[in-house]
């Protein structure tokens, strides 16, 4: 069985993560959380003050973008968890704060550049699974299975106010389904690298598609892929 690249784009909270990771678990691969990479930047730019509701300070991001870091390791129950310079950030990067930051950070252009940078050295040797908004178009063009990942945007505001509920957080709906959409128009509209489905990227709305359905699904398609 060969090893491929594995690219998964598409709007936020349409379960990317949990797809690629559980790809990555069956096919024995790396898998490479891009959107944590950038709420590690985010996160990076909030604790140094760079980054209100209002303005990014670009030119202090810039000229710290060489000192951003970000790795990944597996804890003692096999799950994944994001580093920034060697600190353990996956639980501060899952905030609703952090969330909006990052969409607004990876518009960036020498965000993008060096994160791109960053990836592409990640995936040098392939059996790897990346998902996020550019992998299959920047990142991995040349990726041998893309997958476009999309749901309505009231079914994944719904995913994400559970998912923000179920750690203790107190949102609204309303407001999560405005950043939600707001997330959308940002992450198709941005002049650097936007959101898009590549040509030859086999498209999957899991709107009501069951969990088992969405796994029986990639497991196909990776296999087609890699027999």
């Amino acid at each position: 069985m060969k090893k491929i690249i594995v690219a998964i784009d598409g709007f936020s909270s349409c379960g990317k993560s949990t797809m690629a990771k559980e790809l990555a678990r069956y096919a024995g691969y790396i898998y490479v959380d891009t959107g944590a990479m950038y709420r590690a930047v985010a996160l990076f730019a909030l604790r140094n003050g760079w980054m209100n509701d209002e303005e990014i300070s670009e030119t202090e991001l810039k000229n710290h973008i060489s000192d951003i870091k970000i790795t990944f390791k597996t804890n003692e129950s096999g799950l994944q968890e994001t580093f920034l310079n060697g600190e353990n950030v996956e639980k501060q990067i899952r905030t609703l704060e952090v969330a909006n930051g990052a969409s607004r950070i990876s518009a960036i252009g020498f965000v993008r550049r060096e994160m791109v940078r960053q990836q592409q050295a990640m995936g040098i040797e392939k059996g790897i699974v990346m998902d996020g908004r550019d992998i299959g178009t920047v990142v991995f063009p040349d990726a041998d299975l893309k997958i476009y990942l999309t749901a309505s945007p009231e079914v994944r505001a719904q995913r994400r106010y559970d998912e923000l509920k179920a750690k203790g957080e107190n949102v609204d709906f309303e407001d999560v389904l405005a950043n939600v959409r707001e997330r959308d128009f940002r992450d198709t509209n941005r002049a650097e690298s936007p959101l898009y489905k590549a040509e030859d990227a086999i498209e999957i709305d899991n709107s009501h598609l069951t969990l088992q359905e969405q796994r029986d699904l990639l497991k196909t398609l990776f296999h087609q892929k890699t027999f």
